[in-house]
């Protein structure tokens, strides 16, 4: 049993050993935003196998601490992430931070993180700053508004209606740390050095007001000399907001917990870091977009996961797909399918298909004809499992590669031209 009272760890893609679930346990654990499988163990009652998805991380739910360990590092993973929503420097999470050996889980990791980094940043000097506050006074300050005191006072001389800068520590850096550290307080966490780190935030920024902010609009932080100190924790504070899951709501279950989609990680950092190497504008080489669709009367939209656009003559030149999944005897038909109906779609000489290569294993590069078509589908890994510089190495190469056949699209859509 992989069970430890009401505590359950897997790993990502892997089949646990047998569990014993309660009813309640196991309906609330087949949420399908937790993308784990549970088969029934034959001739046992009420025990049953996990296997989890690609999504990774800690939750908390139906009385228990459900772990799902990556197949990456939890450094890796962090550095992954949060290259992927675009903070470049967030990877000063210095070494040190890297021998934290205690944590139970991601949850830990990331609490004691945002613990330390919080703690280098207030040392240095609490992030003040003007916010510009609107209300009514009784005497003057700052500027009357005078459009809003005629509609809401009409000829009552006070209250007045001000508009006035004040200075505080109540600012979005401030803001955004403390929510994280709230977020995480709810996890039951296994080490006292975060879980001290995280009441350390909540006392020093105990004036700071409390804000609840949404995965998928999570603001950034401008940052300046004057509150570059702050520009870790508020890379680690992004990162536990932009993928807290807060609940479930099936049948008023409540889950808190961080979760990660290893899918969606793994296409943002390709896409990011492929921009960063090609020195080329999200306008350029484009993630997500309708390039156009396979039928000719409008149906079928494509939205590759890469696509380059050269504008012009030239419109896109270059298209492929990022795949974080697990490849268990070679590159799936599927996919094949899918990148030759990007090419033959955009009238290109071929696509690409960017697998990670610590899901495929030992998945060589390789490059397949399509029949009858002058199609060249090109299969690459990414390499995930060596240190930070190796996976950059690899994004090198993938790079390389990516503009070798971007000029061969140009140099297709010239001729047709």
């Amino acid at each position: 049993m992989m069970r430890k009272c009401d505590r359950i760890d897997l790993t990502e893609h892997e089949t646990s050993e047998s569990i014993p679930l309660t009813v309640a346990e196991r309906d609330a654990l087949s949420d399908e935003a937790f993308g784990i499988n549970i088969t029934p163990v034959k001739g046992e009652k009420d025990v049953y196998t996990l296997r989890p998805g690609s999504t990774v991380g800690a939750l908390e739910i139906a009385g228990l601490s459900l772990y799902i360990e990556p197949k990456v590092t939890i450094q890796q993973l962090i550095y992954l992430a949060s290259y992927a929503m675009g903070e470049k420097d967030a990877f000063r999470l210095r070494d040190e931070h890297f021998e934290f050996k205690r944590a139970g889980s991601v949850a830990d990791l990331l609490a004691w993180h945002l613990g330390r980094a919080a703690g280098r940043a207030f040392r240095q000097g609490l992030w003040q700053g003007y916010r510009v506050e609107e209300e009514a006074l009784h005497t003057v300050r700052g500027r009357i508004m005078v459009a809003e005191q005629i509609r809401r006072r009409f000829d009552m001389p006070l209250p007045v209606e001000v508009r006035y800068d004040e200075y505080t520590e109540d600012v979005l850096a401030n803001r955004l740390i403390k929510a994280a550290a709230r977020l995480l307080r709810g996890m039951r966490l296994n080490d006292p050095q975060a879980r001290e780190g995280l009441r350390h935030i909540d006392a020093t920024l105990e004036n700071v007001t409390p804000v609840r902010y949404p995965p998928h609009d999570v603001p950034k932080v401008e940052f300046t000399r004057l509150n570059d100190h702050y520009r870790d924790a508020v890379a680690i504070a992004r990162l536990v907001l932009r993928h807290w899951f807060h609940e479930a709501d099936r049948g008023g279950v409540r889950a808190p917990g961080f979760l990660m989609d290893m899918n969606k990680v793994f296409e943002g950092f390709v896409v990011r870091a492929l921009r960063e190497h090609l020195g080329v504008s999200e306008h350029a080489l484009r993630q997500g977009y309708r390039v156009c669709t396979l039928a000719e009367d409008g149906k079928f939209d494509l939205k590759p996961d890469l696509s380059w656009w050269d504008g012009g003559d030239y419109g896109y030149t270059f298209v492929g797909d990022a795949k974080y999944k697990r490849i268990e005897s070679g590159v799936q038909n599927a996919d094949v399918y899918q990148a030759l109906a990007y090419a033959t779609a955009l009238n290109l000489p071929g696509a690409l298909l960017a697998y990670a290569k610590g899901e495929t294993g030992q998945l060589a590069p390789a490059s397949y004809t399509v029949r009858n078509a002058d199609k060249r589908i090109e299969v690459v890994a990414v390499d995930l499992t060596g240190d930070i510089p190796s996976i950059h190495s690899s994004i090198e190469d993938l790079a390389k590669r990516v503009r070798r056949l971007r000029d061969k699209g140009r140099e297709l859509k010239a001729r047709a031209a």
